[in-house]
């Protein structure tokens, strides 16, 4: 997938907690650093996209979130958003129901890791799911009081259309948006212009290549199982193999075994 993001021409790459829970056919909360670390790693061979990493929670206080940053950062990440919710973290997030820590608490987890990258062009986005559990404006507040703290970038989660159009204007920081599809919150959906032309530095999208994923994969094998055949056309799949095989590089390591071990084939 993220071969296939830049050749269609994005610029960077989300990796979101979510999708790496589902991956591996579990929640986010029960995700550990090594496992993050080790898919990061996988992307950051496959693809040469700055990469933005889901760590949660930073898998506990400032001393942990050090530990985080550096083994992100080493593993090929470009950024890294850390939120203000418990650690360890609730699977009851997933239904927003979300428990967040003292603005206090999350202010020192992102000095912690603004201190601990060891490239200055490392981004620190600081996430807050406050605007869910306790409202707009401390919603507001806390975006602001990680910015001062030191955060790039901060991400944060409007209920409403309305909120969403208002934050851009009340924090002093750049605005992660998150565009995650088939939320049963009612967050607004909003294209890369209207996120942009609302104030937006940043649109992030959860979840989507994930759902249409698992779309697709169920639709053939319940039609594999139900039928007998997949129902597929040859013609459209032969093409759509060698787009595969050419995304993966195949071309290049038959070239490399035409050159040594496959003379003349």
């Amino acid at each position: 997938m993220a071969r296939i993001a830049e050749q269609v021409g994005f610029e960077c790459l989300s990796l979101g907690g979510y999708a790496m829970g589902a991956h591996l056919a579990t929640s986010e909360p029960l995700l550990g650093l090594a496992e993050v670390a080790r898919i990061v790693r996988d992307i950051a061979r496959a693809s040469r996209l700055p990469l933005i990493v889901d760590a949660g929670a930073g898998w506990g206080d400032p001393l942990h979130v050090i530990r985080t940053v550096r083994d992100l950062e080493a593993a090929g990440a470009a950024a890294l958003h850390m939120e203000d919710q418990v650690f360890p973290k609730r699977a009851h997030y997933h239904k927003g129901i979300e428990h967040i820590i003292p603005v206090d608490e999350m202010a020192a987890k992102v000095r912690a890791a603004v201190a601990a990258r060891r490239d200055p062009d490392f981004v620190i986005v600081a996430r807050t799911d406050a605007m869910r559990t306790d409202g707009y404006a401390e919603g507001i507040e806390r975006a602001n009081a990680y910015a001062a703290a030191g955060a790039d970038l901060v991400m944060l989660f409007p209920n409403t259309d309305e909120e969403a159009r208002r934050a851009p204007k009340d924090v002093r920081v750049p605005l992660v948006y998150v565009n995650s599809e088939g939320n049963r919150l009612g967050r607004p959906i909003f294209s890369a212009r209207e996120a942009e032309e609302i104030g937006y530095k940043v649109l992030y999208d959860a979840i989507t290549v994930t759902l249409v994923a698992y779309r697709a994969v169920r639709d053939v094998l319940t039609r594999l199982k139900t039928t007998g055949r997949t129902g597929l056309d040859q013609a459209e799949m032969a093409p759509l193999r060698k787009a595969t095989e050419d995304t993966i590089g195949l071309e290049e390591y038959y070239r490399i075994e035409r050159d040594t071990v496959e003379p003349g084939t």
